[in-house]
């Protein structure tokens, strides 16, 4: 049986040395050239969206229990979130555990939850950052980064379940954030044409869980929160999202007591670019050999 169209474009991949296989589908090395374009992306869009007002936050690749709680993640994507255990037995329990890996039998049981969690979208820790705050005159904006999770195991070389996230967050009253989520929409599909990506905008949903999952799917297309932007990457159609474009309304600001200086629950919205993806759309769009990649693009990346 011939390989499906991701899968062979995994394979090249792989072939060319530029992702690096796991027995996990999902889970891939980056090679030093790929990470290249990664750090190229990231500098292309610190210079489009930082400026003097930006505060800079990086996080690890975890959060605490209590943010996951507290953001209402686990209501809405509990079949996304990878949860940390860690082992905490005695010498006893452990001889059990190792003759249990021994006979190749499921070990799990031993390990217990941790307070932290696999980070599942990096502008999470942002709202708990600024948690029982008041905003300052005009709000706050913040460019943020982190190694996020979703447990999505996929041979489509864009879903990995390990993966980046580079977001801005903007928080303010309704309005500045409305109109700076818009402003994006058209900023970030511009972004992708200047690197020669095939994008295109759509509307979009998050995958709710559970039986609400649908009707809460409907209302955030019918109330156009999210968008996103599209290119080909696993298959010839622009059918990947590579960056998206959310606003949450009053969703993080009730949840984690944000205020403006007027007093109003703060508004949200983030602008998430996916460097593994955009890398990918990249290879698909100007081919493996990264050297023969249009003068005009490698410019905008490598200045």
């Amino acid at each position: 049986m011939g390989l499906s169209t991701e899968n062979s474009f995994l394979q090249q991949l792989f072939d060319h040395g530029l992702l690096i296989p796991s027995s996990v589908p999902g889970v891939y090395g980056r090679s030093g050239i790929f990470e290249n374009i990664v750090l190229g992306l990231e500098e292309a869009i610190t210079r489009l969206g930082r400026d003097n007002k930006t505060e800079v936050m990086r996080f690890p690749p975890v959060i605490t229990r209590a943010t996951t709680e507290q953001s209402g993640y686990l209501q809405s994507f509990p079949h996304l979130l990878g949860a940390v255990h860690a082992f905490t037995g005695n010498h006893r329990e452990h001889r059990v555990m190792l003759e249990e890996v021994e006979a190749q039998q499921d070990w799990g049981h031993h390990f217990t939850a941790t307070d932290v969690v696999m980070t599942p979208a990096a502008c999470y820790p942002v709202y708990a950052s600024a948690a029982n705050t008041t905003l300052p005159e005009g709000g706050r904006l913040v460019d943020v980064s982190s190694y996020c999770f979703r447990h999505e195991p996929s041979t489509d070389p864009a879903r990995m379940q390990s993966f980046r996230m580079r977001e801005f967050v903007r928080i303010a009253n309704p309005e500045s954030v409305q109109q700076w989520r818009d402003q994006w929409t058209t900023r970030g599909l511009d972004f992708l044409l200047s690197l020669g990506l095939p994008a295109v905008q759509a509307p979009a949903n998050d995958p709710f869980f559970g039986p609400g999952g649908r009707f809460l799917a409907a209302s955030q297309q019918e109330q156009e929160l999210k968008f996103e932007l599209l290119a080909p990457v696993s298959t010839e159609e622009p059918t990947t999202a590579i960056m998206s474009l959310n606003y949450h309304q009053d969703h993080f600001g009730k949840d984690f007591s944000i205020h403006t200086a007027d007093g109003q629950v703060a508004h949200t919205a983030c602008t998430g670019f996916g460097l593994e993806r955009i890398t990918l759309g990249l290879l698909r769009a100007h081919g493996l050999d990264v050297a023969a990649w249009p003068a005009e693009v490698s410019g905008k990346l490598w200045q």
